[in-house]
């Protein structure tokens, strides 16, 4: 591939990145509770990687001109955020200092974050709209090949990014607790209202 392919990728995918969404209530909410960021963040990309190998592999082409199977990953994607978010407005994470997390916790924070990314079809049919305009027909690399690499730029963007939100949120409010509840109640409300969105989208398919 190009570099300059490459960087033209790179240039629209980190203003994507950097546009608050659930992703970024999820590592909020994550940074307040102490030391589960990089668990958080971790499943993130994992669920971003799960949709970049389905659409790599045709299988998130194939959803798209189904309706159907689209408007159920809608609703099931839009009723978790619900969840999510009216669980932080009833309960608001409270800064932690210190202390330890079982691997429990670490993979409740994990298998969370793959489902915030991996049930949003946004992320989906982002990859659906964005991936084919930097993909070459005529390029040496196969072209499931070049959206696996492209993929893995948006993944580095996506790490860098959400881990530097997530410490930077624990910085800045573990030590101001109502700030820090303040915070996740707009985190929780920020899921909410993507979820109303979806929810909203998902009845006129």
């Amino acid at each position: 591939m190009q570099p300059t392919t490459v960087a033209a990728f790179w240039a629209v995918s980190i203003l994507l990145v950097l546009t608050p969404g659930a992703d970024w209530a999820h590592v909020i909410a994550a940074g307040l509770r102490g030391r589960v960021v990089v668990p958080a963040v971790a499943g993130l990309l994992c669920g971003h990687l799960l949709m970049i190998a389905l659409v790599a592999a045709g299988v998130g082409a194939v959803l798209a001109r189904f309706p159907v199977a689209l408007h159920a990953l809608t609703l099931a994607g839009a009723l978790y955020l619900l969840w999510l978010g009216v669980a932080l407005l009833r309960n608001p994470p409270a800064p932690e200092t210190g202390g330890t997390h079982a691997a429990s916790g670490w993979r409740h924070w994990a298998v969370r974050g793959a489902c915030v990314s991996g049930l949003n079809p946004k992320v989906m049919l982002l990859f659906l709209a964005l991936l084919p305009q930097f993909i070459s027909a005529g390029a040496h690399w196969a072209m499931p090949v070049q959206i696996l690499a492209l993929g893995l730029v948006h993944i580095a963007s996506c790490a860098l990014v959400y881990l530097a939100i997530g410490f930077g949120a624990g910085a800045l409010l573990r030590s101001r607790p109502r700030a820090a509840r303040m915070v996740g109640r707009i985190s929780g409300a920020a899921m909410v209202i993507i979820a109303v969105l979806l929810l909203c989208r998902s009845t006129t398919i």
